[in-house]
């Protein structure tokens, strides 16, 4: 079998009951690293990354006889991707800690400590002011400064206005600018 890598030739092995499993485990394996970053940049560990990517990938899955190809899969499986890696940090948020060590050591640190985090202590350090964020100008931040999203996709895929986004932008490099001086 030769790789399939365009959108319509996915959307039609999905789409024909024979080969739903292999248009899926063909998307599946194009996109996971691309849609793993994004949501790790979010939720900063990989194991909360892996879970977030595996609850996209079960989310899609069910939902696959909602997807028309109004947009492309990518652009579909990354607002799946968003939307739980931010329901995630919500949880999270709201969950009570039973130990004190993980809140009282500073993101950094933990990036640092993180086997697989493969960033230096200034990465670690942009990771935390980035978590200071509120959602919304965190998820425009990494959007556009990691994966170089122009506005206007931005705004499709989270359905906000791009001058709302510009502005969130540049809220959250003031922000992340601020907390560098804090802490030279």
């Amino acid at each position: 079998m030769t790789e399939t890598t365009d959108d319509s030739q996915i959307i039609a092995l999905i789409r024909d009951p024979k080969t739903t499993r292999r248009g899926f485990e063909t998307m599946v394996r194009l996109y996971s690293e691309k849609l793993y970053w994004q949501v790790r940049r979010i939720v900063l560990t990989h194991e909360d990354a892996d879970d977030v990517l595996q609850n996209t990938f079960l989310k899609a899955w069910s939902s696959l006889d909602t997807f028309h190809g109004d947009s492309k899969i990518y652009t579909w499986l990354s607002r799946i991707a968003i939307n739980e890696a931010l329901d995630f940090m919500r949880r999270q948020k709201n969950k009570p800690t039973l130990s004190t060590d993980d809140s009282d050591m500073g993101i950094a640190n933990r990036l640092m400590a993180d086997d697989y985090f493969d960033g230096d202590e200034t990465e670690a350090q942009l990771q935390e002011a980035i978590a200071l964020l509120p959602d919304v100008q965190k998820t425009v931040f990494t959007l556009r400064y990691y994966d170089e999203m122009k506005y206007s996709d931005i705004s499709r895929l989270l359905g906000t206005s791009e001058g709302g986004l510009k502005a969130s932008y540049h809220i959250a490099v003031k922000k992340i600018t601020e907390f560098f001086k804090q802490h030279d």
